[in-house]
C-alpha cells in the first residue's frame, strides 16, 4: 500500500504519460508535455496559496496576476515576478498566450469572472464555492455548456488519497443501506481565523471599490470589507461557502448524490459580533437518494475538527478524520480516535488551506488541461455543491425549509 508521499510522487509524475485527445483548447493545441501558461484572478490569502501550488505542478509557467488592490499585486511578485500585472482582468483575458486561469476571488466575485474567461476560451481552476447564488449558478452553467472547456472546481478532496478509499468503503455490499451521513467542520477561534488586520494603504487610491463590489449592494468605501469580506453576507456564504461544500462535494462524489430535495439549516453568531454570517451552526439535507445529511459546525469548541464525519449503513459505518478514512462493521464503535492539531498561519487556524491536496488537485487540473479529461470536481459536481449549499443559506435566512425547482432552477421556499 503506497504511503501519501509514494502516492504524490505518483500522482505529480504522471504528466508526462499523458496522451493528448479530445478537444483541443481555442487558443493553441498543447501536447502531453507542453507547458502550460495560466493567470491567476485573486492574489489574497487562498489566491497566492493556488499559486503556490500550480508552481509545484509539472511544466506550468504563471505569466499574469490580476486583483482589485495593487498591495496584492506586490506581494505576489515574490513568487512570480516576471509576470504581467493587471488592475482588471478582463484586460488580461485578451492575451491569447494563456492557456488557462486560476480564480481565487471573494466568492460574490465568482461568476463575474468564470464567464468572461470561459467566453475567452480559457480553461478554468474554479475555487469554491462555485456559485453565489442560483441566478450565478445559472450564467455559469450557460457559458460552460457547450464550451469545450476543462473547469475543475476547487474541492481539492476529491483528488486526496483519502476518496479512493472512502468510495472502496461505502460499497453496498460492505455497508448495505445507507440511511445517514453525519459531517461536522469544527475550530476554536472567534471569526474561525478568518480576522485580518487592515492595512493602511487599503484605501480608495489603491482598491478598485467599484470592481470589487461587482454586483453586490452598493457600499461607501470600507476597508474592512475589502480585508474581511468573508464576514458580510453581501459577498460571502459564511462556513457554508468556506467548508460545507468541501464535505458536500466530497461525498456527493463518493455516493453518486444529486441535488438535495430539501434543506433546513439554523445557525447564530454567539462569539464573533463583528461578523454578520454565523459561527455556529446546523444543516439537515434531505437526499431524494432516501439518505439524510447533516452538518453540524462552530468556532467555539474543536472536539470535532475540519474533517470528522459518520457515514451509517445498516451493515457498518465509514468514519472519515481528515484523510484517514476507516470502516467498522456493525456493532463496531470507535472509542476516543485522536484528534489532529489545528493547522495555524499568522491569520489564525487553516484560513486558506493548502498543502499536498491542492497540489494534487491542481496537477489533475493542469493533467486534463493538456488531455481534454474530465477532471476529478467537474463543473456538474461543483454546480451541484453550490446549490447544496445555497439551500441551505436560502433556508437559514428564511427561517423556513426550502427545495430546489430543477426546472426553473430556483430555491422554492416549502
Amino acid at each position: 500500500m503506497p504511503n501519501r508521499r509514494q502516492f504524490m510522487e505518483t500522482v505529480l509524475e504522471g504528466t508526462a504519460a499523458v496522451a493528448a485527445s479530445g478537444l483541443l483548447p481555442a487558443n493553441r493545441i498543447l501536447g502531453a508535455n507542453d507547458r502550460v501558461r495560466f493567470g491567476l484572478i485573486g492574489c489574497g490569502g487562498r489566491g497566492t496559496e493556488i499559486l503556490r501550488s500550480a508552481l509545484r505542478c509539472t511544466n506550468t509557467e504563471c505569466i499574469a496576476v490580476a486583483d482589485v488592490y495593487t498591495r496584492r499585486l506586490e506581494q505576489v511578485k515574490r513568487y512570480v515576478p516576471g509576470a504581467r500585472q493587471y488592475g482588471d482582468f478582463r484586460r488580461m483575458l485578451e492575451d491569447k498566450s494563456l492557456d488557462a486561469v486560476l480564480i481565487a476571488t471573494p466568492q460574490h466575485q465568482h461568476a463575474l469572472n468564470f464567464v468572461p474567461a470561459i467566453q475567452a476560451g480559457k480553461d478554468v481552476y474554479q475555487e469554491k464555492t462555485m456559485a453565489f447564488n442560483p441566478d450565478h449558478a445559472r450564467r455559469m452553467r450557460r457559458a460552460f455548456l457547450g464550451s469545450h472547456r476543462v473547469v475543475q472546481v476547487g474541492i481539492q478532496s476529491t483528488s486526496s488519497p483519502g476518496f479512493s478509499k472512502a468510495r472502496e468503503l461505502a460499497q453496498p455490499e460492505k455497508m448495505g443501506q445507507i440511511t445517514a451521513l453525519h459531517t461536522h467542520m469544527y475550530r476554536n477561534a472567534a471569526y474561525g481565523g478568518w480576522k485580518r488586520s487592515i492595512p493602511s494603504d487599503c484605501d480608495l487610491e489603491h482598491v478598485n471599490w467599484k470592481m470589487f463590489q461587482g454586483e453586490a449592494a452598493p457600499h461607501p468605501f470600507d476597508p474592512n470589507r475589502v480585508i474581511n469580506w468573508r464576514f458580510y453576507w453581501d459577498y460571502s456564504g459564511g462556513n457554508v461557502f468556506e467548508n460545507m461544500v468541501h464535505q458536500v462535494g466530497f461525498w456527493y462524489k463518493v455516493l453518486n448524490l444529486g441535488i438535495p430535495s430539501m434543506a433546513m439549516m439554523a445557525g447564530a453568531n454567539y462569539i464573533s459580533p463583528e461578523m454578520e454570517v454565523p459561527d455556529t451552526m446546523n444543516v439537515t439535507l434531505e437526499q431524494p437518494e432516501k439518505l439524510l445529511f447533516t452538518w453540524n459546525s462552530g468556532f467555539g469548541n474543536r472536539y470535532y475538527t475540519s474533517d470528522d464525519d459518520l457515514l451509517l449503513g445498516r451493515q457498518g459505518t465509514v468514519i472519515r478524520h481528515d484523510n484517514q478514512v476507516q470502516y467498522l462493521p456493525q456493532g463496531g464503535h470507535a472509542h476516543g480516535a485522536p484528534m489532529s492539531p489545528v493547522a495555524t498561519s499568522a491569520h489564525g487556524p487553516d484560513i486558506v488551506g493548502g498543502g499536498d491536496e491542492t497540489v494534487l488537485h491542481m496537477q489533475n487540473f493542469f493533467d486534463c488541461v493538456r488531455s481534454r479529461k474530465e477532471p476529478n470536481c467537474p463543473f456538474e459536481l461543483g454546480y451541484q455543491s453550490a446549490i447544496a449549499c445555497q439551500m441551505a443559506l436560502a433556508a437559514l435566512h428564511h427561517r423556513r425549509a426550502v427545495r430546489w425547482d430543477a426546472e426553473r432552477e430556483e430555491i422554492v421556499v416549502v
